[in-house]
């Protein structure tokens, strides 16, 4: 077989040599390895010549979300299987398909574990793959990026600023393919799997692959609701979130407010588009 080796070398801020060092020593006789790592600039167009020299079988992806979101774009419609070695600070998509943690377990399933296939969502002509939003989750993934601590460490110590800084609430109109309405929160999401990064669960009812995504709203800051996230099968207050499933949303604000896409702050907007893909992408998620 041959592979693509895509390797973020800053996401998680940990070393990747010790991920490549497996590989390689997992790789059968005929294969074949080839590394590329992004520099942050120009990475989907280098990633795309790349995949034109040769007739890869598998993109191997050393990285968080965002590198994984990044490899699928520039794949585009000729998406090859993609198998992930979970390396980023959060590894929602790793975390919500039940990926091993530990390197060894997970780097045979990458090179030759049987395939699923996954929705995306299209979110104003970006791919998303498992939660994105609008408001108080991406002011805080704003300020992760700008701060020099890192990992869960880094996430946690950000979340107590961001909490005492928020600007919200925020007033959402929300269109869906049946009905129209206004509604405010601290944070509304687009939720196509169950989990952020952090393995928090959000969504309890959501699956990768029905078709559908959530709308979840989330009315207000209640620290007993946001600690039963950490327990996955612990359902969530309705006072405390709403859930709409839907195939397609327009989404606007009156003023313009902070969005993440998977983990990846864009900017702050006032208007989100959003229609699901159903089985955009095909991912190695085990072996035999």
């Amino acid at each position: 077989m041959q592979f693509l080796f895509i390797i973020n070398p800053i996401s998680g801020n940990e070393d990747k040599s010790h991920l490549l060092r497996m590989v390689k020593a997992e790789l059968k006789t005929d294969d074949k390895l080839t590394i590329f790592k992004t520099t942050g600039e120009n990475d989907t167009e280098k990633i795309q010549q790349q995949l034109k020299k040769e007739n890869f079988d598998r993109v191997l992806v050393a990285g968080g979300d965002g590198t994984i979101k990044l490899a699928a774009e520039a794949m585009g419609e000729n998406a090859l299987p993609i198998g992930i070695l979970p390396a980023g600070s959060a590894n929602g998509l790793a975390s919500d398909l039940d990926l091993p943690e530990q390197p060894k377990k997970f780097i045979p399933i990458a090179l030759y574990g049987k395939t699923r296939k996954i929705d995306a969502i299209n979110i104003n002509d970006e791919l998303g793959l498992h939660i994105s939003d609008f408001g108080l989750n991406a002011e805080l993934i704003k300020e992760y990026e700008s701060s020099s601590l890192r990992g869960k460490l880094g996430y946690a110590i950000n979340s107590i600023t961001t909490l005492f800084q928020s600007k919200g609430p925020y007033e959402f109109e929300i269109s869906t393919e049946k009905e129209s309405f206004t509604k405010k929160g601290i944070m509304l999401a687009l939720a196509n799997s169950k989990k952020f990064g952090t393995g928090a669960v959000v969504n309890p009812k959501g699956k990768i692959d029905d078709g559908i995504f959530e709308v979840l709203l989330f009315k207000k800051l209640d620290l007993f609701e946001i600690l039963k996230t950490l327990n996955e099968g612990k359902e969530l207050s309705s006072d405390f979130v709403e859930s709409f499933p839907v195939k397609e949303v327009k989404i606007k604000t009156q003023q313009k407010v902070d969005f993440q896409i998977d983990g990846e702050y864009c900017k702050a907007i006032s208007e989100v588009n959003a229609k699901i893909l159903p089985n955009k992408l095909e991912i190695a998620v085990r072996l035999g």
